[in-house]
């Protein structure tokens, strides 16, 4: 029986892609240059290349063990007060957020959409997480290979097309993996769209107060479509911005009356963690404005302007898969293979190096 129901399995069950990320740290670990660099990295580290624990995530850490909190299960939505918290946070204290719940951070949350579509590209994890579920998945035009940067034009042809009622997956801030976010004007005009052809918001916020450093601003964009009377719901990742990875937090929150919200919202009151986000987002902003200035001084003759253009963790090079293989091959410098790098892996010691590789392989 065992022998039959193993047959079985094996022949319904399919293997899995491998995973890009593992197999570029695989292939770091296993090299030897002492100068190698792996820039596809998906967490946060300092300008020593170690992991980079917040000191606000230590202090919550010691006031929990102190208060010698119990392993009970928690309700159906969640723990009452963090719900609040992360949708204050998200939409401002005066924000009318109708209902929240706590889930595993990327995967706990997004399965709880509809038929979606994605902008192209997206984070690798949302095809198989919405279509593991039985939803059916279709795309809108986002990124521009040609500039580097967010496909204006392209997204509005793409977005005026889609049937009504459906779901619009959008990135709040720091789209993951482009780096490539709309301008503010751009953004004002797709509530209109959104709500011409009754659509519902799906906001992805992982990186609240990378962008500059203030979440405020980065929160603008899902609080701009609930002036502008738009149901949505948002999906919150403390992983990234708090440096929370092992423990998975995040919330998902639903708007869902349009009423608008008079006041567009006090500003929050950041204490500690959004002077030691600010950190951060200066970090990630200084590596990009260093690699730019590095490949200038290298002489080199490309126009890299989108680097510093683009914000957050990520950024799309425009580099070739050819010019990634290259880089790989003969200097060991790991990356995805459209040329999306990682400022985890960027410190000041070496951002020098990169960019002098990057101009071997573009001159």
């Amino acid at each position: 029986m065992a022998l039959l129901l193993a047959a079985a399995a094996s022949a319904r069950d399919k293997m899995g892609p491998p995973d890009i990320f593992l197999g570029i740290t695989e292939a770091f670990k296993r090299d030897s240059n002492s100068k190698k660099m792996n820039l596809g990295v998906d967490a946060y580290r300092d300008d020593n290349g170690k992991p980079y624990v917040l000191p606000s995530v230590r202090k919550a850490k010691v006031q929990i063990t102190t208060k010698s909190l119990d392993k009970e299960y928690l309700p159906v939505g969640g723990l009452a007060e963090f719900c609040k918290a992360s949708a204050e946070l998200a939409l401002g204290e005066n924000s009318e957020v109708l209902k929240s719940g706590q889930f595993v951070t990327g995967t706990g949350a997004l399965r709880i959409g509809a038929n979606v579509f994605l902008p192209k590209p997206s984070w690798g994890n949302h095809t198989p997480v919405f279509r593991d579920t039985g939803m059916q998945l279709q795309g809108y035009q986002f990124y521009d290979p040609k500039t580097c940067g967010f496909d204006f034009t392209g997204a509005v042809k793409d977005l005026s097309k889609i049937p009504e009622q459906n779901v619009l997956l959008l990135y709040a801030c720091t789209h993951n993996s482009t780096g490539v976010d709309p301008h503010p004007e751009q953004w004002k005009e797709m509530p209109t769209l959104v709500k011409k052809k009754n659509l519902f918001a799906f906001f992805d916020m992982a990186y609240q107060g990378f962008t500059i450093g203030d979440g405020d601003k980065d929160a603008w964009t899902v609080r701009h479509f609930i002036k502008q009377g738009i149901n949505v719901c948002l999906y919150r990742s403390y992983a990234k911005n708090m440096g929370l990875y092992g423990e998975c937090v995040g919330a998902f929150t639903v708007v869902y009356e349009t009423k608008r919200v008079e006041s567009q919202l006090k500003i929050l009151s950041p204490p500690m963690h959004s002077n030691q986000v600010k950190g951060m987002a200066a970090h990630i902003i200084s590596m990009w404005t260093q690699l730019v200035s590095n490949l200038k001084k290298e002489s080199s003759t490309h126009n890299w302007p989108h680097i510093t253009a683009q914000i957050g963790m990520f950024c799309f090079t425009g580099l070739k898969p050819e010019q990634v293989d290259q880089l790989t091959k003969e200097f060991s410098i790991y990356m995805t293979k459209e040329g999306r790098i990682s400022v985890a892996g960027v410190t000041s010691g070496n951002v020098g190096y990169l960019a002098h590789t990057i101009h071997q392989v573009t001159k």
